[in-house]
């Protein structure tokens, strides 16, 4: 998967768990600041993620995961990892 495939995969969840618009979710935006993120649907945009690009995201990395290219970053390591 290209970074732009996981983006959009990513943008998909983040839509579906927090509403928030797909095309708003850019690979410089903040979860928390730009995208209204709480830490509850954090938790759910997590658990998401791990189902779909099967990764596994420790609590202590969560917590890393600032912006969504943050996140993107994590799961283009760990996934070739797997």
């Amino acid at each position: 998967m290209s970074t732009e495939e996981i983006r959009s995969a990513l943008a998909d969840i983040v839509n579906e768990v927090a509403g928030i618009p797909a095309d708003s979710v850019q690979l410089d935006k903040s979860f928390s600041d730009d995208l209204d993120v709480d830490s509850l649907s954090m938790v759910e945009v997590v658990v998401e993620a791990e189902e779909k690009f099967g990764v596994t995201i420790p609590d202590e990395e969560v917590k890393n995961l600032k912006t969504v290219g943050d996140a993107v970053a994590y799961i283009e390591r760990n996934r070739s990892a797997a």
